[in-house]
């Protein structure tokens, strides 16, 4: 997908110190390594359905656009922290570019890397 191309230059661009190796181009999406130990899986479908995954040591959290969960503010994207929960996603917009979606969640992630972790009880 051209789309996984484009954002692939922009966050090469945009991150460059931030990154622990160029985006990786795989078949269907975009392997973004981070310099905190975090990996991000961008999947685009289209500019408002999209999949964007993280782990860390070992554990995985995400946002995507899956029309699964009607009742949060946010629907249809919605953030799972790392046991699976759905809660509003704070930080992408079904109506933003894949550029600016992407760019906010890695600012996210270099500025709070244990982003997606269940909130404390």
């Amino acid at each position: 997908m051209s789309l996984h191309l484009e954002l692939g230059a922009h966050i090469q661009s945009a991150f460059s110190d931030a990154l622990a190796g160029p985006p990786q181009q795989m078949q269907d999406a975009l392997i973004v390594p981070l310099r905190n130990g975090i990996v991000l899986q961008i999947r685009y479908a289209a500019p408002d359905a999209y999949s964007l995954r993280w782990t860390r040591d070992g554990h995985e959290a995400g946002i995507d656009t899956a029309p699964l969960h009607p009742d949060l503010a946010t629907f249809p994207n919605h953030l799972h922290d790392t046991s699976g929960r759905a809660y509003p996603d704070p930080l992408t917009r079904t109506d933003a570019t894949p550029e600016d979606n992407v760019s906010a969640l890695i600012r996210a992630l270099l500025d709070d890397p244990a982003l997606g972790a269940p909130p404390a009880a």
